[in-house]
């Protein structure tokens, strides 16, 4: 190794960069064949760790927002959820919501693809170099529940309002109680025109009141989700239903 060469990788590992180290020499062969001047390979080399550097960040944050799986719009399938408009989900994909604290809700229809389209979403933003969350809705519940009853609840709401995107799935397919009504209340309340939020269910708004058991909560709280929020509509048959249909059609052509 030439004294350059141990230079650069002293460097590197003092600067926790191992990509230059890695690429430094092969750009070096390349800004001198094509005649690069000292700027352009120094943004080459710099480049190159700063490309590792979100790809490592990237994974590591799409990890710490608990996903039940890794989805992206690339893998959605735009037949099933037929009143989708794919213009608004290439905007949406652009992530320009995550700034102003904007809702996107995405309700109607089981097995339509709200869940997939909600976590294509998330790690989106994950890459993208922002803190995403999933859960279900009785899984927020459940943990602002476990807060509350160790005395900080506050504490909890503030710690997730520092994460740029919650996302909440399957609104409305357990009923709430009074008191878990009161804790997704706070968890909305605590994130309106500060943080953004997706919110996925089954049920369209004016069935909350079912699932929640108190018309005056759910007022209060479409107010906060409608302002500044989008709302998203899939209709179209169940890809799981779709997927049974044709096992049934199969086995009964094979009579």
């Amino acid at each position: 190794m030439s004294a350059t060469a141990a230079e650069l990788a002293y460097l590197s590992a003092a600067l926790k960069a191992p990509r230059i180290k890695a690429v430094s020499g092969r750009l070096a062969e390349r800004a001198r064949a094509d005649g690069w001047d000292y700027e352009a390979y120094l943004a080459a080399v710099l480049a190159e760790e700063v490309s590792a550097r979100d790809s490592h960040g990237g994974a590591a944050r799409v990890k710490a927002a608990r996903f039940p799986a890794t989805k992206t719009l690339d893998d959605f399938d735009f037949t099933i959820a037929t009143s989708l408009d794919r213009t608004l989900i290439a905007h949406l994909a652009q992530l320009d919501f995550l700034p102003r604290g904007q809702e996107r809700r995405l309700p109607r229809a089981t097995g339509t693809g709200k869940t997939h389209l909600s976590i294509a979403l998330g790690v989106q933003a994950a890459r993208r170099g922002q803190r995403v969350a999933f859960a279900t809705a009785h899984q927020w519940v459940n943990r602002l529940g476990a807060a509350k009853r160790a005395g900080r609840l506050d504490d909890e709401l503030e710690r997730l309002g520092r994460i740029p995107l919650l996302i909440v799935d399957e609104v409305g397919y357990i009923p709430f109680d009074p008191e878990a009504a009161a804790l997704f209340f706070a968890l909305i309340s605590s994130r309106y025109d500060r943080r953004s939020l997706i919110v996925s269910s089954n049920k369209t708004f004016s069935a909350w009141a079912e699932i929640f058991g108190d018309p005056v909560a759910v007022a209060a709280m479409d107010d906060r989700l409608v302002h500044h929020a989008g709302v998203i509509v899939l209709k179209g048959e169940s890809f799981r239903l779709r997927g049974k249909r044709q096992e049934v059609l199969t086995g009964e052509k094979g009579r």
